[in-house]
């Protein structure tokens, strides 16, 4: 696919008195700085000789590092980007490719666009932009697992409604017939009461999908994930690892603490439980990123999601078939399990205004949370007192 309009951008780069150096001139980088989206200057060898202030943004390198270094530096040498370029180098014409993964331990970007056209005043120079689908990709998931979300709310309001009053004239029913019962008929009415038990108790864990207010206050996301790890530790996680690698400078989230913890509970349980008993690793980490902002429905406001919480194991992953789904209720690959735990996580995540991602592969599965940070009146308020 040939882009056009890159091709318009590559020939206004042409100017008078351009040099194959490592700086462009001022009116080529001129252009290149006012574009919105990510853009780079390459020379032969895949050096960086220009990065423009949206793509500091995209590699999260400043303009001089990025020039320090080559892309060769921040890719494996397979990833499809390269196969771009040598096309582009090969016919001489603009080339653009989408869906792309840049993945390396520098770097982590998925649902690229990547766009590349030749800069002939420096022999083998390409001129490169970088469309991020990953956040839009990431807000899409995020709004299927709210529908999600609100399906199991409806969902709940119907069951407690509707079944959980019969179940206690049922259980009550079974006590009577019990009483006058024979040995055997006993059994059947001891049976009858297990199981509306059992039902109840499913009932009551839908409930809990049911909409209420979130009180919501500044939160010290450390405190909540040691707390996490401590109950994991002293029960189910007893014969794991559980490392944790935290950004000491993260300011408080703005969340509440109870649903937090109820959410890292959950994430680090899923974790234990796919993990190998002998040689499961757990990692609990902090990072501090540039996130995305969402818009508020109902409102012009926009929300910056900057606090990253990430729950990392090393387990063989989830299977491609129910990662579409993976939020939605009663979507599982545990034998007996009821598939309610992450639709609850993607609701709690939701009420918070926070946003959920998984990326999976085998092992690594890694489910990232991008939370807020506390609103500047309550960061004012919380200072006075």
């Amino acid at each position: 696919m040939r882009a056009t309009a890159l091709s318009r951008a590559a020939r206004a780069l042409r100017l008078p008195g351009a040099t194959p150096a490592a700086a462009l001139p001022p009116e080529a980088a001129a252009i290149l700085g006012a574009l919105p989206i990510a853009a780079v200057v390459l020379d032969a060898e895949d050096r960086f000789l220009f990065a423009n202030p949206a793509a500091e943004l995209f590699f999260q390198l400043s303009a001089a590092s990025l020039r320090a270094q080559s892309l060769r530096e921040l890719l494996p040498p397979d990833n499809r980007l390269f196969g771009v370029l040598a096309q582009v180098r090969a016919h001489d014409s603009p080339v653009s490719d989408h869906d792309l993964v840049l993945e390396s331990p520098r770097l982590r970007r998925f649902g690229v666009a990547a766009q590349a056209a030749p800069l002939p005043e420096i022999p083998g120079g390409i001129v490169l932009t970088f469309q991020d689908g990953s956040t839009a990709q990431m807000l899409d998931r995020q709004l299927n697992f709210r529908g999600a979300a609100r399906g199991a709310s409806a969902m709940a309001a119907m069951l407690a409604h509707e079944v959980k009053n019969p179940l206690s004239g049922i259980r009550g029913a079974a006590q009577l017939l019990e009483q006058g019962a024979n040995e055997g008929d006993r059994e059947l009415c001891q049976l009858i009461q297990d199981e509306t038990d059992r039902i109840k108790n499913l009932v009551e864990r839908m409930d809990m999908f049911s909409e209420r207010p979130v009180e919501q206050a500044p939160v010290n996301i450390h405190e909540v994930l040691d707390h996490v790890r401590r109950i994991a530790l002293s029960g189910f996680a007893a014969h794991l690892k559980i490392h944790q690698e935290y950004d000491p400078s993260l300011p408080p989230v703005w969340g509440n603490r109870d649903l937090l913890v109820q959410i890292l509970l959950n994430l680090v349980k899923n974790a234990a439980e796919a993990v190998d008993p002998k040689d499961g690793e757990i990692l609990l980490a902090t990072a501090y990123h540039h996130g995305v902002r969402i818009a508020v429905p109902g409102s012009l406001e926009r929300v910056h999601l900057p606090l990253q919480v990430i729950v990392r194991d090393n387990g063989p992953g989830i299977p491609e078939a129910i990662r579409a789904t993976l939020f939605e209720p009663f979507v599982t690959t545990k034998r007996g399990g009821q598939g309610l735990g992450l639709a609850l996580v993607a609701k709690l995540v939701a009420d918070q205004g926070s946003l959920i991602e998984c990326d999976s592969r085998p092992g690594r599965t890694s489910f990232r949370l991008s939370l807020p940070a506390p609103p500047p009146a309550s960061r004012q308020a919380a200072s006075r007192s």
